[in-house]
């Protein structure tokens, strides 16, 4: 019983660190995507060039993400079709990717609430300073209601999307 819980720990201890930490083959240099689609049920983003699909991440949200998003400040990641306006290449984050989140009918459904629609939603790598914890800075959901990777993620899509680059929000 004794081996068998040691071993148990042993596992734990080298496997743990390898899956958060593992490389995964990346894109080829020069690979362009043309659209960005995010599931939200799912947690993972995937970029696609026309029908074919690139590559797939994982990816942390807000800490209430299901449904759309209503109001400033209620966690919760938006839905709907958006396109990624500008880069910010020195955010709080590493590397950012802004969502052109609200668009009119987002503001004018927060509006009609008494609302402020937020803003400021960004595909973005985790806060600076902690991307040595790889994959498990996206095992929770944590962000204000952005789309979170690790950094290497999110430096393989800071190459390959352009600005302008549809995103697709879905549930």
């Amino acid at each position: 019983m004794r081996r068998a819980i040691l071993a148990g720990v042993l596992l734990a201890l080298v496997g743990v660190p390898l899956w958060a930490y593992w490389p995964r083959p990346r894109l080829a240099d020069g690979v362009r995507a043309d659209r960005i689609v995010v599931h939200k049920a799912s947690r993972t983003l995937e970029l696609y060039r026309g029908s074919q699909l690139l590559r797939s991440y994982s990816v942390a949200l807000g800490p209430h993400p299901v449904g759309r998003k209503e109001r400033e400040g209620d966690g919760r990641t938006p839905e709907g079709r958006y396109i990624i306006d500008y880069r910010n290449p020195n955010s709080s984050f590493h590397r950012a990717l802004h969502v052109s989140y609200p668009s009119a009918r987002d503001a004018a459904a927060a509006y009609r609430r008494g609302a402020s629609p937020g803003g400021l939603i960004m595909v973005h790598g985790l806060r600076n300073g902690w991307g040595a914890l790889g994959r498990f800075g996206i095992t929770r959901d944590w962000t204000a209601g952005c789309i979170a990777l690790t950094d290497r993620d999110i430096d393989e899509v800071w190459r390959a999307v352009a600005d302008g680059t549809p995103i697709l929000i879905e549930p």
